[in-house]
């Protein structure tokens, strides 16, 4: 019984055919139902024939397909002319009313077949993105691996080769490390989200947390946006190393966030950074922050004031599934 209620709802989903001998013994049911009904209208209307077999034809269509609903159709519109519920007969009206009962049939069972195709198309669809999807998620999990590997290698033959200088491998380790532990909170929050103010830690305390200020209430981030913003922070801070505030012994930085209804707003404040007299073309970094959170109905706004960069991005909170 199960497995007939499983067949049944499988072929009611379109999902796979159901069999030939349920196809036919629901669409005998679904008959025996409306001739049923048809006798209890002629106690009131002995001069309904087809009424009642539409639906019939309708559901036995859905189930069993394109054959199954014209048979259903031809069965039910020879039931409606033989079976008489009363002292009518069939005369012409009778059989005008049967063509057109068959015209409508016709309609309903294209209009169900084209829904059926449809659907299968639909599923076909959906089964090859979540095949593609798996596949990515694969070759983004390996390439997170190999990255890994690789930092790794580099960190160990810097570390080899700067053994004897250790100044300088004290200022190059912290920023390796940085990019190791950016790697892996991408591929972390890109599963789950994280908190805003964690987020900024991790791109920014290899810089030293004496250098830059956060200002916020605590805000998770759904899973897009968290890895947009981490884009987007990496590269603002990778800047300041270079050119901003945190290339400047005395620079300093200011993050600060604000959340009205579902609308974010993240202020990016840079002081006592080196002036900037000529700003060259836009690159990719540059690009980016432009362009990031066009996809979060959002925009970015970008100062180069005498105090230092000053970039505002606001953007809109997905809800998180």
């Amino acid at each position: 019984m199960g497995k007939l209620i499983e067949e049944f709802r499988k072929g009611w989903q379109g999902a796979a055919p159901p069999s030939l001998g349920l196809s036919i013994s629901f669409a005998v049911i679904c008959l025996l139902g409306a001739t049923l009904v048809r006798w209890g209208l002629a106690h009131v209307r002995p001069d309904i024939y087809f009424t009642p077999y539409f639906p019939a034809v309708f559901f036995a269509a859905a189930l069993g397909g394109f054959r199954i609903g014209v048979v259903t159709a031809l069965v039910g519109g020879v039931l409606g002319v033989v079976l008489n519920f009363g002292d009518a007969f069939a005369d012409r009206a009778r059989f005008a009313l049967l063509a057109l009962y068959w015209a409508v049939c016709a309609m309903t069972i294209w209009g169900v077949e084209h829904y059926r195709t449809m659907l299968a198309e639909q599923r076909r669809i959906s089964k090859r993105l979540i095949e593609e999807e798996e596949y990515r998620k694969l070759l983004v999990d390996e390439l997170q691996h190999r990255l890994k590997n690789k930092l790794s290698t580099v960190h160990a033959v810097l570390h080899q080769v700067l053994h004897d200088q250790p100044q300088v491998w004290a200022r190059i380790d912290p920023r390796l490390r940085s990019l190791a532990a950016t790697d892996d909170l991408i591929s972390r929050i890109d599963k789950a989200g994280c908190d805003i103010r964690d987020l900024l830690i991790s791109e920014l305390g290899p810089y030293g947390h004496v250098r830059f200020t956060l200002n916020g209430d605590r805000l998770f981030l759904p899973p897009k946006l968290a890895v947009t913003l981490s884009l987007m922070f990496h590269e603002l801070a990778t800047n300041a190393g270079k050119y901003g505030a945190f290339s400047s012994p005395r620079g300093l930085l200011q993050v600060s966030w604000t959340v009205s209804e579902d609308r974010l707003t993240i202020t990016w404040d840079e002081t006592e950074g080196p002036s900037v007299d000529k700003v060259s073309e836009p690159g990719f970094g540059t690009k980016l922050l432009k362009s990031a959170l066009s996809a979060f109905e959002g925009r970015t706004e970008i100062s180069y004031l005498k105090t230092g960069l000053h970039c505002i991005m606001q953007c809109r909170i997905p809800r998180s599934g």
